[in-house]
């Protein structure tokens, strides 16, 4: 078991009236992490933190925020059997997958200090005579990121690094299903010498996370506020942000279809469906949640992704046979049995599944979903993935495009032409052609449409999320007045 503080102003501390609360592990039922339930009180302290750390962190040169921001990343790297060790016993998750995790978010480290020298700005032609007029980005001041459990090394580094490196201070908000690897976040990032306050991590209880969050934004510091996790809470955060007319970014919920045309290459889709939809349980927000396949290759095209589905097993991660590890708890477990079941019992087909046994779900295909089954619609966030035949290019865009979510997407065909035309017509932030939908690099501009949220993470693009944009001009000769 992890004992974990919170981090304020560089210092490890308990939570200001000593509260603690326990994260247990949904393999084994034993407690993986004690943590800090921090207060309203250690929230504001955190805000403060990053407030009196600002003014010093936003004068560094560019070069020596790359500098800093760089070591994180090689720290970040040397720490990876930590943040496997913490993540699997936290969240029942592959030792593969946090080792992805911690690969990928030194990365967004690496291509965040990248950054630090192309937050530029341009010089626009004036009217006035003797104008040199500028667009300027400056930064903005304290972030606020919060990040979720189910890619927590990838998401909770992307909700600051991009801030950091446009030389704003951070607050981390700690999701209370992985405390102790959003507080790994933080311990590379302070012993890489960023400076005490710059980075501060705030761990709490998930009955408080409601004061928490409101408390946090409403901070008259935090300056931007940064949200990934579900529509539902997504939705909160913004009223909340609206409230006090503060800019968020919000990453949400997804329903992400993957289309596959009459003339697609069965063997490689499958591989991407299976991929997309199964691994790490299904719990990413980019997983192949709808399969929607041209009726004249359906029958095969769900024969082969049965056969492999059969090949993924679920279970402890501590298993040698265990490729998809356990859910994050065994309620989510009965839940996503729940949507399955309410499927089947309107005449839905299930070629694979579905078996349940605590926090562990074995892969699940549904076939001949209809708008009239709760699947349909709703994001399943497990091992599920629906399976709908249409007729034609058309018909196929037309179901991909009957969601509420919009982030990720992909399209499969052989004709590469046929498929650009396709995919410019699907509504969603992201879609790969004859790859999976779950796919991220550091420097890509991720995010949705739609109820998946607005905004982008990602190197350049993230850019104008944490900066000011100023006008400033200086004039260099007389100016006329008209009084």
């Amino acid at each position: 078991m992890q004992d974990v503080t919170l981090l304020i102003g560089g210092e490890s501390r308990g939570a200001a009236n000593g509260k603690t609360f326990e994260r247990i592990n949904p393999a084994s039922g034993r407690t993986a992490s004690r943590a800090a339930a921090a207060t309203v009180a250690d929230a504001d302290a955190a805000v403060e933190a990053a407030a009196r750390a600002f003014p010093a962190w936003s004068a560094l040169a560019p070069t020596e925020r790359r500098k800093r921001l760089l070591a994180a990343a090689d720290l970040m790297d040397a720490r990876t059997a930590q943040f496997i060790e913490t993540g699997v016993a936290e969240t029942g998750a592959m030792p593969n997958w946090y080792g992805f995790n911690v690969m990928l978010a030194a990365n967004m480290l690496r291509e965040a200090a990248a950054m630090t020298t192309q937050i530029d700005g341009d010089v626009i032609p004036s009217d006035v005579p003797g104008s040199l007029a500028m667009a300027v980005r400056q930064p903005c001041g304290v972030v606020l990121g919060m990040a979720p459990w189910n890619a927590p090394v990838i998401l909770g580094t992307r909700a600051i690094a991009m801030p950091l490196a446009c030389g704003n201070t951070v607050v981390l908000k700690a999701s209370e299903g992985c405390p102790g690897v959003h507080r790994l976040i933080g311990g590379v990032l302070q012993d890489a010498g960023l400076g005490d306050g710059v980075v501060n991590v705030i761990t709490h209880d998930a009955g408080d996370a409601p004061a928490i969050v409101e408390r946090l934004i409403a901070h008259p510091a935090v300056r931007r506020v940064n949200f990934t996790g579900s529509t539902r809470v997504g939705r909160i955060v913004a009223q909340h942000a609206a409230q006090h007319l503060k800019p968020a970014l919000l990453e949400l919920g997804g329903k992400a279809p993957v289309l596959v045309l009459d003339d697609a290459d069965l063997d490689a889709a499958v591989a991407a469906i299976a991929f997309g939809a199964f691994f790490n349980q299904g719990q990413i927000c980019m997983s192949t949640e709808r399969v929607i396949v041209d009726r004249k290759i359906a029958d095969a095209l769900v024969e082969k992704l049965a056969a492999k589905a059969r090949s993924l097993k679920a279970g402890d991660p501590a298993a040698a046979d265990s490729v998809l590890g356990v859910l994050e708890s065994a309620a989510a477990a009965q839940r996503i049995a729940a949507l399955v079941d309410d499927a089947r019992q309107q005449g839905a087909t299930l070629p694979v599944g579905c078996s349940v046994d605590g926090a562990i779900l074995q892969p699940v295909i549904v076939d001949g979903i209809t708008p009239a089954m709760k699947l349909y619609a709703e994001e399943s966030f497990g091992p599920v993935v629906t399976v709908q035949r249409v007729d034609g290019d058309e018909e196929a865009l037309r179901v991909a495009n009957d969601s509420d979510y919009g982030l990720s997407a992909a399209v499969f065909s052989r004709d590469v032409s046929r498929a650009w035309h396709v995919a410019k017509r699907v509504e969603s932030g992201i879609c790969h052609i004859n790859g999976p939908t779950v796919h991220d690099e550091a420097q890509m501009p991720f995010g949705g449409v739609k109820k998946s949220g607005y905004g982008r993470f990602g190197s350049k693009a993230s850019i104008a999320e944490f900066t000011d944009l100023r006008w400033i001009t200086i004039q260099t000769g007389p100016r006329h007045y008209p009084i």
